[in-house]
């Protein structure tokens, strides 16, 4: 399954142990800092990635409620129908202003134990609609 990992900059610590716990568990998770070529059109890629992902996750923090970026990705992902029941928020940080309709779906609270919240994040995908090969 291709996940699409949505998060701010200011979360990407997490981003990148999300990253390689998912790896690990067999999920293909696009990476821009080394999946998009030197040089290429980085809003391109994403857009190519959000349309081959099966699923998508975001993090969501004070600083990822506030940027541009992840809110398109939200908004992407909810229009889209490859990630009806599939979009799964991690909260990584506490912050009052989660989006009014991902207040709406269940989300996934991070704790310190990471392995934890990977584990809680795999089984999550793993409960999600079973996936169509594109």
């Amino acid at each position: 399954m291709r996940v699409f990992l949505s998060h701010s900059e200011a979360d990407k610590k997490w981003a990148e142990q999300l990253r390689a716990g998912l790896a690990e568990a067999g999920f293909e998770v696009w990476n821009p800092q080394s999946d998009a070529l030197p040089g290429s059109n980085l809003h391109l890629e994403l857009g190519k990635a959000l349309e081959r992902s099966d699923a998508m996750i975001v993090l969501l923090s004070p600083e990822s409620v506030k940027s541009a970026s992840v809110l398109s990705e939200i908004e992407y992902a909810l229009s889209a129908s490859q990630f009806r029941g599939r979009l799964i928020s991690v909260l990584v940080k506490p912050t009052e202003e989660i989006p009014w309709i991902l207040q709406k779906l269940s989300f996934i609270r991070a704790t310190k134990d990471v392995p934890e919240t990977v584990r809680r994040v795999v089984s999550a995908l793993h409960k999600s609609p079973v996936t169509v090969e594109k």
